[in-house]
């Protein structure tokens, strides 16, 4: 097989597409290489449709190869990668959200799209790349793909706006936007941000579409040297009997019309009858074993059930500007906000939004409690962390539980994000810092939900965070000739039947995170601005509902939440204060019940529950490492006894010794004529020598020799 190869400048580096040398037996395979970083993506398409599904079974996984980076992970015992990390799980949403809507719905084959990172150049962002080689891979296995796709990151690095930064300039920015999309459509926006204004975010999105197309026109020029088009597939065929028998339903049922209901409790209560009543009245009984004439699976019902509601709900918002819960089209939805719901928890905020319900609970913990996260770039640690989960009983399911799925994974990072800039540092707030957002109740934006939610908390619990946060999920519905309506709170039904799920994130002052996904092949720019700024005003409504429950901090942590004390030592005094194998820390820890932490700058945090044992243990910590100089005076114990003179411990692990010719005024004949071990006696610093020994003198503390009964 021979190997043919594409190359174009994206950034500063060329970016090269090659097919035809590895994984040759994929339906379809490429290697990208973008600087140092090389990316190799395959995708193969089941053979026949799924039976029993009704949606399009997409599978994207991007593969984190250690090796690419040089590195060797893992415990002493297992040394290969296991489980995919936050990151990699993150990535492969990010990869599948721009390439699901280009398929169409009724498409069931399987289709697996696997990229490996073979090289990593951290100058050279492999998500981008990676992004770029399951389009491209899609497109040589003949996908039924509406592609290719392309994607870019952008940076804010002192006010400059800067296209494919490198890894310093993301350190430095003040925002991390990720776009992908088409030639000449925005598909999907990822992007983490420290209160940036809207007007740059909207300049930041249209640089990032701008730099598309290069990479784009490549993929298209290797499919057409290859003969690549998308394949050509069985679709379901159309029953217009069963089209005109639901219709019909409808319209004797007046369904349309009792879609409209504010509640959606009793909007359920109404339609859920009236589906079973069609699928009783016209669905095949698999219980009678035998032919059903003018009988309709019950797939096929269902799918045209919900054609015909989705019909109705976009008829009301196109024509009538109402959605089926009677708000108008930029309205939210009523807001209940209550923090210190969970009495022993350090804090807790609980938000409702309609029937979207999430109470979010803060741990505060020690330095100790931060999380070690391992990636192929570099091993890091997180002292703020946010998890989100997503119990059955929020949608009124039943379906085992499980551990966190890539759903839950990705909420909890997006929370995370809309946070994280407001989060004081770790000089200003030694603590690690966990959240938790259960979703106990789910009808549209559970993230954003959780990001108020976590917002309530984090004030609750007094962490002092520069700003309070609040979020919303804007909806979009397109009609046949162009026309578009964007919603403000999408409920559950308006995500389900809409184009677009759009969350925003942010403070008065900008954005913090931002989040879109799309149905619809591509949405242009005019619509992203127009979003953006819709969503501003919904943001600002409810963080007034927020910061009329709590508007500030609290000033004092809960009773239950641990103390802190910071001690600050000098790195070499570090040792002095472990003591030969920890011997020195850990006789502090037992000694006063309480946590500490060293770190190798010489910062020293001291944890417990009290505030008194805290204090005790930092004064220890500050004896040990206390700068003795001539001239003080101390009250000490006699430690041992020799032949020239007394130790004695002035300070915690410190001794000084009191030549015998400085026991007393007076001559001495024995050391143990005048102090024995165990004794309290005044002495004064005389001098530090060279070596830093510490020599003491006891002529003015009063001593006289002991009497024989003493000794």
């Amino acid at each position: 097989m021979t190997t043919q190869s594409l190359s174009t400048d994206y950034g500063t580096k060329p970016l090269t597409i090659e097919t035809g040398k590895l994984a040759r037996l994929a339906g379809g395979a490429v290697t990208l290489r973008w600087g140092d970083t090389l990316v190799l993506a395959t995708t193969n398409i089941g053979h026949t449709a799924r039976e029993g599904v009704n949606y399009f079974p997409l599978m994207v996984d991007y593969e984190e190869k250690y090796y690419a980076a040089g590195k060797i992970v893992g415990s002493r015992f297992i040394k290969r990668e296991g489980r995919p990390s936050e990151i990699a799980v993150l990535t492969s949403r990010l990869i599948d959200r721009p390439l699901r809507p280009l398929f169409p719905g009724e498409f069931r084959r399987d289709i697996q799209v696997i990229i490996s990172v073979l090289s990593l150049d951290q100058d050279h962002d492999p998500s981008t790349a990676a992004t770029i080689a399951a389009s491209c891979s899609l497109l040589l296995a003949e996908a039924p793909f509406s592609g290719p796709v392309a994607a870019c990151r952008v940076a804010s690095v002192d006010g400059q706006l800067v296209a494919h930064p490198t890894k310093e300039q993301l350190e430095n920015s003040d925002l991390d936007l990720m776009v992908s999309g088409t030639i000449d459509s925005v598909m999907m926006i990822e992007a983490g941000a420290n209160q940036v204004p809207e007007e740059t975010i909207t300049k930041a999105i249209e640089l990032a579409q701008s730099q598309l197309a290069p990479v784009i026109k490549i993929q298209q020029e290797l499919a057409a040297q290859l003969g690549k088009k998308p394949m050509e597939y069985a679709h379901d065929p159309i029953d217009e009997s069963a089209q005109k028998l639901v219709e019909q339903f409808f319209a004797d049922n007046d369904i349309i019309s009792k879609i409209k209901n504010h509640d959606k409790l009793q909007r359920d209560s109404i339609l859920t009858p009236l589906q079973e009543k069609l699928i009783k009245e016209h669905g095949i009984n698999s219980d009678t074993g035998v032919e059903q004439e003018n009988k309709i699976g019950h797939n096929i019902l269902y799918d045209l059930w919900e054609k015909n509601i989705k019909k109705g709900v976009r008829k009301l918002i196109f024509k009538d500007n109402v959605r089926i819960d009677g708000r108008k089209l930029d309205e939210v939805r009523p807001i209940e906000c209550e923090t210190g719901v969970s009495p022993r928890v350090h804090g807790t905020g609980l938000f409702t939004r309609g029937y979207t319900q999430i109470l979010t609970n803060v741990t505060l913990g020690s330095t100790s409690d931060e999380q070690i996260v391992e990636g192929m770039s570099q091993e890091t640690t997180k002292r703020y962390m946010h998890h989100y989960n997503f119990p059955p009983f929020s949608v009124g399911e039943v379906r085992p539980m499980r551990g966190p799925g890539r759903r839950e994974i990705g909420h909890g990072a997006l929370a995370e994000k809309a946070l994280r800039s407001v989060i004081p540092s770790k000089e200003d707030f030694p603590y690690t810092i966990r959240l938790v957002s259960e979703a106990l109740s789910s009808d549209g934006s559970t993230s954003m939900g959780s990001t108020c939610g976590s917002t309530l908390a984090l004030m609750d619990a007094g962490v002092p965070i520069s700003t309070p946060i609040s979020g919303i999920a804007m909806g979009l519905m397109i009609n046949q000739q162009g026309e578009y309506k964007i919603l403000t709170d999408i409920a559950g039904h308006e995500d389900h039947f809409g184009d677009m799920d759009f969350k925003v994130a942010g403070s008065n002052k900008g954005i913090t995170a931002l989040q879109m996904d799309i149905k619809v092949k591509g949405i242009g720019l005019d619509i992203i601005k127009d979003a953006i700024k819709q969503a501003k005003s919904g943001r600002d409504h409810i963080l007034s509902k927020m910061l009329a429950v709590i508007d500030k901090p609290r000033a004092e942590l809960s009773p239950h939440a641990p103390r802190v004390i910071t001690v600050k030592i000098k790195p070499d005094q570090i040792g002095s204060v472990i003591g030969p194998q920890g011997k020195t820390i850990n006789e502090i820890i037992e000694k006063t019940d309480t946590t500490i932490d060293i770190e190798e700058d010489g910062n020293v945090f001291i944890f417990g529950h009290d505030a008194k044992k805290c204090e005790q243990a930092a004064e220890i910590v500050k004896n040990i490492t206390k700068e003795v100089v001539a001239g003080e005076t101390f009250e000490g114990t006699v430690t041992r006894i020799m032949d020239f003179g007394a130790f004695v411990e002035i300070l915690p692990k410190q001794e000084g010794l009191v030549h015998i010719s400085e026991l007393a005024p007076f001559h001495v004949k024995k050391v143990t004529d005048i102090v024995k071990v165990g004794d309290k006696i005044k002495v004064k610093v005389k001098e530090i020598d060279d070596l830093g020994r510490i020599n003491l003198t006891a002529k003015d503390s009063g001593l006289k020799p002991k009497s024989p009964d003493q000794k």
